[in-house]
């Protein structure tokens, strides 16, 4: 299975792609798409859309996971980062890649065992996991890695569960 872990943003988006396969998972790209403060809203979408679409082509991933986007008390910050979540969900769709949100409370817990971790922890955890030295830089690339990491984990107990049913009910 090849995820692309999304860490949505206006100006920074982060990007994680990991593939799963029988060992542990690997890194095969990471980094960040950057839009121009200075430039209209609209433009700045236009090019993180563009931008998503060209990534999804190049590494073809199978599914996409998204950090879901979270209101906190700066309303313009979260009115901007939802518009960038949707042109980024838009892209996937067009590719016609499955989208899984995830909270950001969902990711810190399954990545490293608790809800309320701090980044620094997701970032180490996110690090020691995929067998790097240390965490990407900058911390959305590393966010984006986490979120596709939860996305991994997530499916293989929801298939674990399945198999185990099917185990249990053929028994």
């Amino acid at each position: 299975m090849l995820v692309i872990g999304i860490d949505p943003g206006l100006t920074t988006t982060g990007f994680g792609v990991v593939r799963r396969g029988s060992g542990s998972p690997e890194v095969r790209a990471v980094g960040v798409i950057r839009t121009e403060a200075g430039l209209p809203t609209a433009t700045r979408l236009d090019v993180l859309y563009q931008d998503i679409g060209e990534l999804i082509e190049e590494v073809r991933p199978d599914v996409m996971a998204i950090e879901r986007v979270f209101v906190n008390r700066n309303r313009l910050t979260a009115t901007q980062v939802s518009q960038a979540s949707g042109v980024i969900m838009l892209a996937a769709a067009r590719a016609g890649l499955e989208v899984f949100e995830y909270s950001p409370s969902a990711v810190k817990a399954i990545v490293t065992g608790d809800g309320r971790a701090s980044k620094a922890q997701v970032q180490q955890m996110v690090a020691r996991r995929l067998g790097m030295r240390e965490a990407p830089r900058p911390a959305d690339a590393a966010d984006a890695l986490a979120i596709a990491l939860c996305h991994m984990q997530s499916t293989g107990n929801r298939l674990g569960r399945v198999e185990a049913a099917a185990r249990r009910a053929a028994g």
